[in-house]
């Protein structure tokens, strides 16, 4: 009888790492769901990812680490969050080595269960230019795990699924429609409160994939 295939998802609360998880549970892949305590500015996201793990019927873990030395405006009240960005200039709200990280921690995770893969809802075309949601950083780190992992030199190495990474916003948006993902419990908003800002660049990228899709974003 032929197992079902396991996926490690990285699961922020977000939008796109929610149509994630939803692409690989619609390709067949029973979904574990991982998200990270790491000090950041509020705790809304983990909530929310707790709550589309509950929707999505996939155990939810959580891990609690932090990163003293800050480094980020994501991490460190005294930084103004910026309204608005560009792919030419990495911001204020990139966090030193996080999918380094996190995705260390989904590799531990994924060969303990085991699973065959490690999804990951990161994007290099509507993204806040962050060096490591590219497509060039997660080849790298599949050669790594291939090289620095009991199952990477036993030929079985845990396979990076970044099914969104070539998607547009509204692209993203569509699939999640598409596959029923509950869009109004995602939180894409650096800051926390009832209510998503509006104003940080988040919310701005999120709103104009709302309007290029010509959809109402349930979450509002």
């Amino acid at each position: 009888m032929k197992r079902t295939k396991k996926a490690v998802v990285l699961l922020s609360g977000g939008l796109d790492s929610a149509t994630a998880l939803y692409v690989v549970k619609a390709a067949g892949y029973k979904t574990y769901c991982l998200s990270f305590d790491y000090g950041q500015r509020h705790c809304k996201e983990l909530r929310q990812a707790r709550r589309i793990a509950r929707a999505s019927d996939s155990p939810w873990s959580m891990v609690r680490f932090r990163m003293p030395w800050k480094g980020s405006a994501l991490l460190d009240r005294a930084q103004a969050l910026p309204s608005q960005t560009t792919n030419r200039v990495i911001p204020s709200t990139y966090v030193p080595a996080r999918n380094i990280i996190f995705l260390s921690f989904a590799a531990a995770y994924a060969e303990v269960i085991p699973a065959e893969a490690i999804v990951i809802g990161a994007n290099e075309i509507d993204y806040s230019g962050y060096p490591d949601c590219r497509k060039e950083f997660l080849t790298a780190f599949q050669t790594a795990l291939q090289r620095g992992t009991k199952r990477g030199v036993e030929g079985r190495a845990v396979a990076i699924l970044a099914p969104l990474v070539r998607k547009s916003k509204s692209q993203i948006i569509k699939t999640a429609v598409r596959l029923r993902v509950p869009l109004e419990l995602t939180w894409s908003c650096y800051r926390g409160g009832k209510s998503p800002c509006g104003r940080c660049d988040s919310c701005r990228l999120r709103r104009e994939g709302f309007r290029e899709a010509k959809l109402l974003d349930p979450a509002l």
